[in-house]
């Protein structure tokens, strides 16, 4: 990024956010190709697969950071976690039953946030993550990060998250570190 370069951040919901999916899934390949993640061309084409069922969900929101020629550079999405979440039953040790407890309303699931390698380490990331999150009545946001992801844990630390455990939550060997950030203070 150059000091020239304007960053916009554009909030959708889900229809929006389906017609722009290939600046998602472009970010999202760029981004997730590499360590500690590692993802091929398959796990792109599941995790999109995925993405089109969550786009239909009518709480879906999406921010999507693009450079003045439309180029994608960053992009977070993410929806209220459901009343019959198993999200916590992927959890290596449990958690209070009142921290488990989901109405639909209670915690939002921030399911992705990436930015593109360029654009990294000055503070755009930031920027969707904000917009994401601006007026939601979540009491709090929900997130899986990667341990190897030292860049993002920190980002994560320095804006509130704090670590409730680990989860394996999908197939594969990696551990993820589950984090919370409380919106109410």
């Amino acid at each position: 990024m150059t000091s020239q370069e304007t960053i916009t951040v554009e909030r959708m919901g889900g229809s929006a956010a389906a017609q722009a999916e290939d600046a998602f899934r472009l970010v999202y390949a760029d981004v997730f190709a590499e360590p500690p993640y590692n993802e091929t061309a398959d796990d792109v084409a599941a995790t999109f697969r995925h993405f089109r069922c969550q786009t239909r969900r009518p709480t879906f929101r999406a921010a999507l950071a693009h450079i003045e020629d439309g180029e994608p550079v960053g992009m977070a999405y993410g929806h209220p976690v459901e009343p019959d979440t198993r999200w916590w039953d992927d959890l290596t040790a449990p958690v209070p039953d009142d921290m488990r407890r989901e109405d639909g309303h209670r915690t939002f699931g921030l399911m992705e946030l990436a930015v593109r390698g360029p654009w990294r380490g000055q503070g755009v990331a930031q920027r969707p993550h904000e917009s994401l999150l601006d007026g939601i009545e979540a009491e709090r946001v929900l997130l899986n990060v990667h341990p190897d992801s030292q860049a993002a844990s920190a980002a994560y630390r320095t804006w509130g998250y704090r670590k409730i455990g680990e989860a394996r939550p999908w197939q594969g060997p990696d551990l993820y570190d589950v984090t919370v950030l409380d919106l109410r203070t």
